[in-house]
């Protein structure tokens, strides 16, 4: 009857320890992210090693549209110093990016002179969610924190060793002392 627990105990413990290796496995770094940028071409995030990146969903029609001139100051100001902004165009919140990758870009540089990496328009939520929102969102993909997306302009807060550091609010503005702290530190 010992022997059987005994066996029992070890084959519990080998399971939980399998377990244990297999989440030690998983990546929970953005670096493993290959995605299109909007002109059709590969971004790599992995090209972003030690950088503080600063990851937000965007809208053209949008009330918290005008964000895109603070993003933009934003980077010009923090750009060489390690920092980095990444856009994704998401049409999930009541339709506010209609366009396609062409349009967005073309009204990105026009009304805000955008230079920091826009990507091609993906979803950032539901069914079609894509990858790199499923990893900033999931607990489980990311290592830190589920969230969810709640509208336009959220952002995430990526410090430089690729992991998720903070989830910001759609209204918090690009500028808010507390970003600009995160930034700095």
């Amino acid at each position: 009857m010992k022997m059987k627990y005994r066996n029992l105990i070890i084959t519990l413990f080998m399971i939980a320890s399998l377990k244990t290796t297999a989440q030690k496995n998983i990546d929970t770094t953005i670096y493993q992210f290959k995605v299109e940028n909007i002109e059709g071409e590969e971004f790599n995030f992995d090209s972003l090693r030690g950088k503080k990146i600063m990851i937000v969903n965007t809208a053209s029609k949008c009330g918290l549209t005008p964000q895109y001139k603070k993003l933009q100051s934003l980077f010009e100001r923090y750009k060489g110093r390690n920092f980095v902004i990444v856009g994704f165009p998401a049409n999930n919140f009541l339709f506010q990016e209609p366009g396609n990758n062409s349009d967005i870009a073309e009204f990105c540089e026009k009304n805000y002179g955008v230079t920091f990496p826009m990507m091609s328009k993906i979803s950032v939520k539901g069914k079609s969610i894509h990858p790199i929102y499923q990893f900033l969102t999931e607990q489980t993909k990311n290592g830190v924190i589920s969230s969810r997306v709640s509208w336009n302009f959220q952002k995430y807060l990526i410090n430089e060793d690729g992991k998720l550091a903070k989830v910001i609010s759609p209204r918090t503005q690009p500028d808010d002392p507390t970003i600009l702290s995160w930034i700095e530190n």
